[in-house]
């Protein structure tokens, strides 16, 4: 009876994670993908480093020729996340597109930087637009899964700071902070805090995004 219970779970476990554990991150990496950033940080409070490895498609079609002539890969990009453990590394999420690709069209601007942080056993997704501003989201692993718990986002013009914008999905709280002194160059920034109570029936999951460009926020 015990040695049935036990195959069970072992199964469960791996129809959850889908991989076996493996000395090596790159082992990971699905076909056609390559890897294109790691980071290393503890994500679940057992003082081990994880891993995160951010990856690229390799289709040759999606090699074009830019507005200026160039050739640029327009490969979407993504991330595994894996659990370091006494075996080897086990895979805790996994997304293969969520990220549009580094050489993506911005218009006037270029496209906002990609960079991840891990910190306080937290997973944080960056995106940086240059003097125009930042935004990141929060994720943390509970319930079998990255959850996204918070989103925080500045807008800014230049060194000065026009709002400051944050969520916290666990507390149901918004918090919105508009510079009022936006127009007076040279003068110290003054912020008006605005609270509002949110609702949300269920937290988003890192796996579940299709991709960052289409998280609207908003209807929160």
């Amino acid at each position: 009876m015990f040695k049935t219970q036990y195959l069970i779970t072992l199964l469960l476990f791996s129809f959850n994670f889908g991989e076996a554990q493996s000395s090596m991150p790159s082992n990971f990496i699905p076909e056609g993908y390559v890897e294109s950033e790691t980071y290393f940080g503890d994500l679940n409070n057992d003082k081990i480093d994880d891993c995160i490895l951010v990856i690229k498609e390799t289709d040759t079609s999606a090699i074009v020729t830019n507005r200026f002539g160039n050739k640029v890969d327009r490969n979407r990009r993504g991330i595994i996340v894996l659990f370091k453990y006494k075996n080897g590394y086990q895979l805790a999420s996994k997304n293969s597109s969520c990220f549009y690709s580094e050489n993506e069209d911005g218009g006037n601007y270029y496209p906002p930087e990609l960079w991840l942080e891990i910190k306080n056993g937290t997973l944080q997704i960056h995106f940086g637009h240059g003097r125009y501003g930042f935004w990141y989201y929060t994720f943390r692993f509970q319930n079998s899964g990255f959850e996204l718990i918070g989103y925080n986002a500045v807008t800014s013009r230049g060194p000065i700071t026009l709002r400051e914008f944050s969520i916290n999905f666990l507390t149901k709280q918004k918090l919105i902070k508009q510079n009022t002194n936006e127009d007076l160059e040279g003068q110290a920034e003054s912020f008006e805090e605005t609270w509002h109570t949110i609702e949300i029936e269920k937290l988003i999951k890192l796996s579940d995004i299709n991709d960052f460009e289409e998280l609207d926020l908003s209807q929160y």
